[in-house]
């Protein structure tokens, strides 16, 4: 029983020390089994590009981190979602709208790619990653209401300018759901990246609907409905959800049947701007249930990276800051339980830092003058960390969102690779 009561208190610490500001995260000295351990890691290089056309051509004239655009053509970066591909050691990593705003990406294509990392573990191994091909999302059948980028083409290829996806479950039929930042929506595809239905726009909760703005429906400055304003500044004042901070995690839960999708950020009027609302959403019925709930950032101009089950009743979730390299001060995975809640604050569990990883074998090797976070303790100092995905009840995969060529918090002046490691944690997750 004492043993047991010591294990407790010293869960207790680490919890505390997560949830006060400035409070230490650190495991105590000597205690290196407590703290999660880096066990691989795999790098992307940023300047890698697959086929397609030109991009980056309203990006501005560069350099930017070295790098002067347009490029030729369509660079493999802004990772933010992984999930598995239903092949051993490949993954589907799903890029967001490109160059981070509706109007610098109509030349960005969007897509998901496959790809096998080569991982660098205690014992070796060449940390690479290869891209084996892409799934490329489009909208033949005119499932969109409003004109698109390439809404003229047989192939109605879907652009940047189109949609921000930022998230993506496999359904158990093998058709995609991803997450919409533009909107916000909800995008069905098939396994071809065919859009298979109208996109699902986002109600506003009945109980947060003095926060709405008058509207029935969470709208950003990008969404279609605002389309016909004079310009950005109307569009700004007439939505009720920030730009940049709509779908950003979406979980599926483990038997399948409902979607998690979470706003990244909270409503205009919120005076909480703490608050970031989670949707459950049911696959079979196609249709929001009467359940949300709500999860409060440490700060409020925090963000959401991305959600993704562990449980039945347990999510796992990224809080970011919007920080890179020496500046990051916020980057941690947090454990939430969400059994039996609707319209409640969901109950967090501090679970990683990903700016404290113990390191002792030096995976990525020691530390270097002029990059960040290598060595031991090993960090992850990216200004957007946006994938993770549980890979067993010990072991979770996590990747950064690059932002190329903008990000640059792995070496200052460089652009960011995409990076992805492996995690081992002190515990457990819980099963079902």
């Amino acid at each position: 029983m004492a043993r047991r009561r010591r294990h407790w208190i010293a869960v207790l610490a680490v919890v505390t020390a997560a949830t006060i500001p400035g409070a230490a995260l650190a495991a105590t000295p000597g205690d290196r089994a407590a703290e999660p351990r880096l066990v691989a890691r795999a790098v992307l290089p940023a300047d890698t590009f697959a086929e397609g056309p030109p991009s980056g051509s309203a990006i501005g004239p560069g350099p930017i981190n070295g790098r002067t655009p347009p490029f030729p053509t369509q660079p493999v970066q802004g990772f933010s979602a992984l999930i598995g591909s239903g092949r051993p050691g490949v993954y589907l990593a799903l890029a967001d709208n490109g160059f981070g705003a509706k109007a610098n990406s109509a030349d960005f294509l969007l897509r998901a790619y496959r790809i096998r990392p080569r991982w660098e573990r205690p014992g070796g191994g060449p940390g690479t990653v290869e891209v084996l091909g892409f799934v490329q999302f489009r909208d033949p059948d005119h499932r969109v209401a409003w004109p698109i980028v390439n809404q003229e083409t047989d192939g109605r290829l879907l652009t940047g300018a189109d949609f921000d996806p930022e998230s993506i479950r496999r359904a158990p039929d093998g058709t995609y759901w991803v997450g919409d930042e533009f909107g916000p929506f909800l995008l069905h595809f098939s396994a071809g990246g065919v859009l298979l239905e109208a996109p699902v726009p986002f109600p506003v909760p009945r109980r947060l609907s003095a926060y709405g703005g008058g509207q029935d429906e969470v709208r950003s400055p990008d969404h279609p409905a605002f389309f016909g304003l004079p310009d950005d500044a109307a569009r700004v004042a007439a939505a009720n959800l920030p730009r940049s901070r709509g779908i950003e995690g979406m979980a599926l839960s483990s038997d399948g049947r409902i979607l998690y999708p979470s706003l990244e950020g909270a409503l205009v009027a919120d005076p909480n701007q703490n608050r970031r609302v989670l949707y459950a959403y049911d696959l079979a019925k196609r249709r929001f249930r009467n359940w949300t709930a709500d999860y409060f950032t440490d700060a409020p101009a925090n963000a959401i990276g991305d959600l993704t089950a562990a449980s039945h009743a347990v999510l796992l979730l990224i809080e970011r800051d919007n920080l890179q390299g020496d500046e990051a001060a916020t980057k941690r995975i947090y454990e939430l339980e969400i059994d039996r809640l609707r319209g409640r604050a969901i109950p967090k569990t501090f679970l990683v830092d990903l700016l404290h990883i113990a390191n002792p074998h030096l995976i990525g090797g020691p530390s270097q003058p002029g990059t960040i976070g290598l060595g031991d303790p090993f960090a992850f100092p990216f200004q957007t960390i946006e994938s993770l995905l549980v890979l067993n009840r010990r072991t979770l995969v996590v990747a950064n969102d690059n932002n190329y060529p903008f990000s640059s918090g792995r070496r200052p002046g460089e652009p960011d690779d995409n990076e992805l490691i492996q995690v081992r944690l002190p515990r457990r997750l819980p099963s079902g």
